[in-house]
């Protein structure tokens, strides 16, 4: 009944409320669809609502958008949007144009897949009829004409395989494939325009997998590759060509008129030579979906004939090419290969282009090739460390890249690179900064000049307001980096002493009193009142607390470490540690960390710091055992720590006659077993039975002044004076002078009336 009386359907759109989309640059309008039954009289029988939204994408909005006009065009093309809403549309995409991208549509970008260009007719192929599936075999048939006829069956038959659907019946016509595979085998040179055409009879196969075997079958990608490379050295002749004639200045009109025929020539052939080579590479990389296939394409130089594409000027081929190069360059090969040729010199005059593909696809070949310090080295050389305003986010891996490199990072100091960084730090505000970017900024700062240059009119005070505030740590990594360089940058710090000081408490995180406290430990600054600062915030509690092994991670108690050693420069600092009982306790963790080089270097340093001062000097000597932990590192095999304990032991020794007797003992001992084990191991060598059987040997002495003379050629007057006094010992008799036939005597020190070594 109500299907009888039911006669019109009224459909009510009433616009909602607007707003931005969340990610992209659009907007949102909500709406919501009223949808009503009338009855014959007008009388309502049925209704229902539904909420809707559309999205308004304003991909053009840019930094230079006339926003009022771009406001007007919306609210006119838009039927949602009534007028009385024109300002509030202008306020909304004001605030688009000032957003800074989030980090979803950033990564999302940044993850887009890049592909070349779907390939589209060429000049020439265009056709004034309709192929059509069933006359397939009379276009075979002129396929055995002349090359027009030729050209005309084959494009016929491309216009057919261009619609996905007539690929199968295609592939089951062998007639129709290998007709075209032979032509192309015998005719390829003799028409580009042919060539082409079959090519992207077969490409149109190859943009699916299932359709690869045929392909194969038909040796079409050697093919391909022949063309490729053929075509290439006819580029370079017709270029040797214009060069010859454009070397000489036309001086009459006709030569300028053949000069202008000629460039017009060679432009027209170029044109049609690289659609021909962007049809051939484009199936060339398709079939490069199979790692074998790729391989084969390696033995054949692919590679090269790739880079050398670089030098065209067409951006679809170049996008093409850089494809086909980001792919392959995943493997080692492929990229040793690259490393070979002039990859990154071709690829550098890509960065910057305005084709926003191409330099996408281009920053991400550069980002695979920097993992190889060789090509980033040539990164280096070509000038792409100003990458930063192209692509940030890949731009910014590559440059992370290169300053990983020691041998890179002054190179920074001559582009605009670091402010640019220094802004992006700073207009991050609140937000988590990238990790790309902290991580450049943490490796530039591990440079002199770099440094400098960050800590530049606020740079510094930027810095450290932002790490205290966030409590970052990777930001104070950066602040602990630029701090370790002795010059201008270091006295700066003084001003936040006091603010790092105060966050060395055993409450925070350990991660973040690491770098604090590294940076309080490089401020190696003879003005600073390290007592002060030590009485102010009661650090030396924490500092020995700290001290005890397992008490907190290895790297931490190592900064305090060097902490203690960096304040001990004080020496009211230093006797206030040492009145604190912190000499047994590094004694202790000497010890438990004996087998780390740096934990060991570090003590020592310590010590060495205590024995400049008179008042930790006699602590050291009188109430420890430190000389001794010392004596026995003299021989340590780490120069580093044989280094800071001999200029240790030398002060003590000077201080102390007893330590200095035992010290010059172990010195001397020292040296006699390395005489004793050369001996030894000459009489164990079953090649010299005798230990002295030529007058051409070297002889050792040692006295107990401790010198030792370098080789066995001194003065027969030597011996005259070389008599036995109190303290010493003859250890060996009877040996002849090579140069005088006088018996030889060798002497050691004796502190306890022992001789060291008796021949029996």
């Amino acid at each position: 009944k109500m299907q009888d009386d039911a006669r019109y359907l009224k459909r009510k759109v009433t616009a909602g409320s607007l707003d931005v989309h969340p990610t992209e640059k659009a907007l949102v309008v909500h709406y919501e669809v009223e949808a009503s039954i009338l009855g014959e009289g007008g009388g309502h029988m049925l209704g229902e609502r539904k909420e809707g939204q559309k999205i308004i994408r304003v991909k053009s909005l840019s930094p230079s958008t006339d926003v009022g006009a771009l406001a007007k065009k919306v609210v006119e093309e838009c039927k949602l949007i009534p007028q009385s809403r024109l300002p509030q549309v202008e306020q909304l995409l004001y605030y688009l144009q000032n957003r800074k991208s989030s980090p979803v549509e950033a990564e999302k970008k940044e993850k887009r897949t890049v592909k070349p260009r779907e390939l589209t007719p060429f000049e020439g192929m265009e056709l004034d009829e309709e192929a059509s599936v069933t006359r397939v075999d009379e276009y075979i048939e002129l396929l055995y004409e002349g090359v027009p006829e030729k050209i005309r069956g084959s494009a016929l038959i491309l216009q057919l395989a261009r619609n996905p659907d007539n690929l199968e019946e295609l592939l089951h016509n062998e007639a129709a494939l290998g007709a075209l595979a032979r032509v192309l085998r015998e005719d390829w040179k003799q028409s580009v325009e042919l060539a082409t055409i079959i090519i992207y009879i077969f490409f149109c196969f190859s943009s699916f997998s299932q359709f690869h075997g045929v392909v194969s079958h038909y040796k079409i990608g050697a093919l391909c590759m022949s063309v490729v490379e053929h075509e290439l050295k006819r580029h370079d002749v017709w270029r040797e060509e214009l060069r010859k004639k454009n070397k000489s200045a036309p001086e009459s009109g006709s030569l300028r008129r053949d000069q202008d025929k000629a460039v017009r020539k060679y432009h027209g052939l170029l044109s049609k030579q690289e659609q021909l080579l962007r049809v051939s590479l484009y199936l060339l990389l398709n079939l490069a979906e199979d790692t074998r296939t790729e391989l084969k394409m390696r033995n054949k130089n692919i590679v090269v004939l790739l880079v050398k594409v670089l030098e065209r000027d067409d951006e679809e081929l170049l996008v093409l090419v850089v494809s086909f190069l980001k792919k392959l360059s995943i493997f080692l090969e492929n990229k040793n290969d690259m490393a070979e040729v002039d990859t990154v010199e071709r690829l550098a005059r890509l960065v910057p282009c305005d084709h926003e593909d191409l330099l996408n696809l281009t920053l991400r070949l550069l980002l695979n090739l920097s993992f190889d310090s060789g090509l980033r080295a040539k990164m280096v050389e070509v000038g792409l460390v100003h990458l930063l305003p192209n692509n940030r986010q890949v731009s910014m891996r590559i440059l992370y890249h290169i300053s990983i490199d020691d041998r890179f990072k002054g190179m920074f100091v001559y582009t605009d690179c670091i402010p640019q960084l220094m802004q992006m730090l700073y207009e991050h505000g609140e937000e988590d900064t990238e990790a790309e970017l902290i991580s450049i900024c943490i490796n530039l700062a591990a440079n002199k000049r770099n440094a400098q240059l960050m800590c530049e009119g606020n740079g510094l005070k930027m810095l450290m307001k932002r790490a205290l505030k966030m409590k970052d740590g990777l930001l104070m990594k950066m602040i602990r980096n630029i701090s370790q360089h002795d010059g201008p940058t270091k006295p700066v710090f003084i001003d936040y002493v006091g603010d790092l000081a105060a966050e060395i408490r055993a409450e925070e995180e350990e991660e973040w009193v690491l770098e604090c406290l590294g940076t309080l430990a490089n401020l190696t600054i003879p003005d600073l009142d390290w007592e002060l600062v030590l009485k102010e915030y009661n650090l030396v509690p924490y500092l020995k607390d700290r001290l005890k092994p397992g008490s907190a991670e290895d790297d931490l108690i190592l900064e305090v470490v060097i902490m203690i050693g960096t304040v001990s420069m004080d020496d009211a600092c230093a006797a206030m540690l040492a009145k604190s009982g912190i000499i047994p306790a590094l004694i202790e963790l000497l010890n438990a960390q004996q087998e780390d080089d740096e934990f060991v270097c570090q003590i020592v340093y310590v010590f060495y710091q205590m024995v400049f001062h008179q008042a930790t000097r006699d602590v050291i000597i009188k109430d420890t055992q430190a000389p001794a932990y010392l004596i026995d590192l003299m021989h340590d095999k780490n120069a580093e720590i044989r280094k800071v304990c001999d200029n240790t032991l030398d002060i003590i020794a000077e201080y102390d006659e007893e330590w200095g007797r035992k010290i010059q003992s172990e010195k001397f001992r020292f040296h006699n077993n390395q005489w004793l084990e050369m001996v030894e191991s000459r009489q164990a060598d079953e090649s010299e039975p005798y230990l002295y059987d030529n007058d051409d040997r070297t002889d050792l002495f040692y006295s107990a002044d401790g010198i030792t003379p370098a080789d066995g050629s001194v003065s027969p007057d030597f011996f005259n004076d070389l008599q036995p006094q109190n303290g010493d010992v003859c250890l060996t008799e009877g040996l002849n002078c090579s140069s005088s036939g006088r018996p030889a005597t060798a002497y050691g020190f004796r502190p306890d009336e022992q001789p060291f070594y008796q021949y029996s």
